[in-house]
Order: structure tokens, then sequence, then C-alpha cells
């Protein structure tokens, strides 16, 4: 996935089509996330794998149903979450990428206790598996969201009698969610450092509905203070990278808004707003 298609899947694929409002910071749209697609497969496959071949009395078939579901879900609720908070959306995000490692080590594990051979990334099984994603992809099908739909396209292997097949299989399809989630991390990440977080963004929102007020009671005539009221962010005279809009938390200051450098904590250049 370029950069370009892990912006997108931070950007247009979380936006809300549910209430088709505009909002400071899109959320939702998940479904028509790839890495969230792939995940749904991992998880209904890994219910189908402890009921055919784990013990129902055994702790691990339970503990990776668990973790295959939270690996879906965390990515469903941080895409919720990132209307009020980019740092629960990064956090989630997380948590999912950790839910699939644990449940990588449990399928890793279920092969190397009964002696069966796991598949090498060159292996030509493994190859082919992969290559249904990579079809998937290039063909763009992001419209195509049924669940059932993504299943079908690995019931080749999934419906295997073999379980080193099945096991081998889905620990390719997290192989895949690992990368997906890695590039949305890093996009999350480089959207935060570009564009702030939503209080910054509530804060810059705010103080631009003010420069509006105060230009609908100004007198048209008068222009003295109109070109401050529109200067574009400043830079840090430390570092020289774009100041942010921040709001102090703590101290005599709580509350009130100050420009802050972009590359804290590096940084830690100000100026009052």
């Amino acid at each position: 996935m370029s950069s370009k298609e892990s912006d997108r899947a931070v950007g247009s694929d979380r936006s809300d089509r549910s209430s088709g409002r505009h909002r400071l910071r899109p959320s939702g749209g998940y479904r028509e996330l790839r890495s969230f697609q792939v995940a749904t497969v991992i998880y209904d496959a890994t219910v189908a794998f402890c009921d055919r071949f784990v013990d129902k009395r055994s702790r691990t078939q339970d503990q990776m149903v668990q973790a295959a579901r939270s690996g879906r879900q965390n990515i469903a609720e941080g895409s919720r979450a990132a209307a009020a908070s980019s740092q629960t959306e990064l956090r989630l995000v997380n948590v999912a990428r950790a839910s699939l490692d644990e449940l990588l080590l449990d399928y890793e594990d279920f092969l190397r206790q009964r002696g069966k051979r796991q598949w090498k990334k060159d292996d030509l099984e493994a190859r082919e598996v992969r290559a249904v994603g990579l079809k998937r992809d290039r063909t763009d099908r992001s419209d195509q969201t049924d669940p059932s739909d993504h299943r079908k396209r690995y019931s080749r292997w999934l419906d295997a009698a073999d379980p080193a097949v099945v096991a081998n299989t889905v620990l390719c399809l997290i192989h895949q969610a690992n990368y997906l989630l890695d590039q949305q991390i890093a996009g999350l990440e480089r959207e935060f450092v570009q564009e702030g977080g939503y209080t910054e963004k509530l804060a810059a929102a705010r103080l631009a509905e003010r420069r509006r007020q105060r230009e609908d009671q100004s007198d048209p005539s008068d222009r003295t203070d109109r070109a401050d009221l529109l200067a574009p962010a400043p830079t840090c005279s430390t570092c020289g990278k774009p100041m942010l809009l921040r709001t102090a938390r703590k101290g005599e200051r709580a509350g009130s808004q100050f420009w802050g450098c972009s590359g804290y904590p590096q940084c830690k250049g100000s100026r009052p707003l």
C-alpha cells in the first residue's frame, strides 16, 4: 500500500457516511477499510478453525477467538473514535495490531506442537494465498463490503480438511492484515503531525469563527486589523517548523490559547496568540 493509499485509508474511507455531515475529524467508514475486511475473514476463519480442530475444553480456543475478535473490533472502534480523538484512534488500531500478533503466535504454536509444516514466505501455497489479496487490491473493489464475499475468495484453503492448510492460510492473512495496519498507523501518525488532533482543530475552528464574526461586525471600510486576523500560522523562531494552535492545560494560563511548535516535544518553541 502506498502512502497515498494509506492516507485514503484514514481519510475518505473514514468519512461519516451515515450522517452526511461535515465534521472536524471524519470518522466511520471502517467497513470499507481493507484492514477491517481482512480482519473479518481472520475472525470468521478462527471461529471455524477452533470449532473444527481445537479442543473446546481448552483455554486456547477462547483465547484465539478473543484475539481474532479484538483485532477486528478495535479497528472499527478506532475508526468511530476518530471523530473526537486521534490519540484514541491510534491506540485502538495499535491494540488491533497487537491482538493479531498474539493470534499469529497461537497458530504458529498449533503447527509446531503437532509437527506440522509452516509455510515459508516463498512457498507456492503462500504465494497463491497472497495472490488472492493482491488481485483484489488491483481491481479496487472497495465497494464490495459483504464479509461472506471476502471469505469466499479463500474458501479453497479455509474449508480444507487438513488443519495445517487452514492454519497456514490464516497465518498468511494475519501477515496481510498486519502490513495493512502498519500502513494505517503510519498514515494516522503522519496526519496527526501535519494537521494536529481534535482539540487543536476545534480551537482553530473556534478562532476562525471568531474572526468571521468580527469581520461581520466591523465596518467594511475599516481594514486596520484585517491582515492580522487572516494571517497564516507563524513558523517557529527556534527551528523554523510551522506552529500549531494549542490550549494550555495547566498553570496560571490554563484554558488560554497560544502558538506551539509542531516539532514538540523535540522543540518547545512557543509564542502568544
